[in-house]
């Protein structure tokens, strides 16, 4: 199968799990040709400072146009980010972002960890380059109330997929083949 060739350079910042062998966003990065992952935490790996330290550290070292590729907790990483940086980015494909205000399932950190590590408050400000927020109607971690608040906040486009959970391999996604024709749209 031939690799998707893009003009940009693609940037994967996946979530708190972070790289998860079938995650769509694993798979997307063998399919792509110019393609960089943010690295995953050694330690501190709930620090939303580090994590977006480790975006910028990433951004740093590509030059030309990025498109970011964020999928759950990664995509209130990018928001951070956008915050307290300032890079070009021509696009930002943004996947079942979580609500911090949520109560998330067992096994997920409690909002009282995230706002002591700096998660919350969440930056609601329009962000400085085009996104495309993908959202569910059935995902455990935000309703689509809550991804369309996010996205009008952000300026960002809505995409609502219907039922796919939280879009990851425990909803039934490994590859996410719409997420390559997004990231073509964004790099045209």
């Amino acid at each position: 199968m031939d690799k998707l060739q893009t003009a940009a350079t693609v940037v994967i910042v996946p979530g708190l799990r972070e790289h998860v062998a079938e995650h769509w966003q694993t798979l997307l990065e063998s399919r792509l040709c110019k393609v960089r992952s943010v690295p995953p935490l050694e330690t501190d790996k709930l620090d939303c400072s580090k994590r977006v330290e480790a975006i910028q550290h990433t951004l740093a070292q590509i030059d030309g146009p990025v498109i970011l590729v964020a999928h759950s907790a990664g995509v209130l990483m990018v928001a951070h980010w956008a915050a307290r940086h300032s890079r070009p980015i021509k696009g930002a494909l943004l996947a079942a972002p979580p609500d911090l205000d949520a109560q998330w399932p067992q096994g997920y950190p409690c909002a009282e960890t995230l706002r002591t590590q700096g998660w919350d408050p969440l930056p609601k400000g329009r962000l400085p380059f085009r996104s495309l927020l993908a959202a569910s109607t059935n995902d455990h971690l935000a309703s689509l109330d809550a991804a369309t608040r996010m996205a009008e906040g952000w300026g960002s486009e809505l995409l609502n997929l219907g039922e796919v959970g939280h879009l990851n391999p425990a909803a039934g996604y490994g590859r996410w083949p719409q997420a390559e024709a997004l990231i073509l749209e964004l790099d045209r």
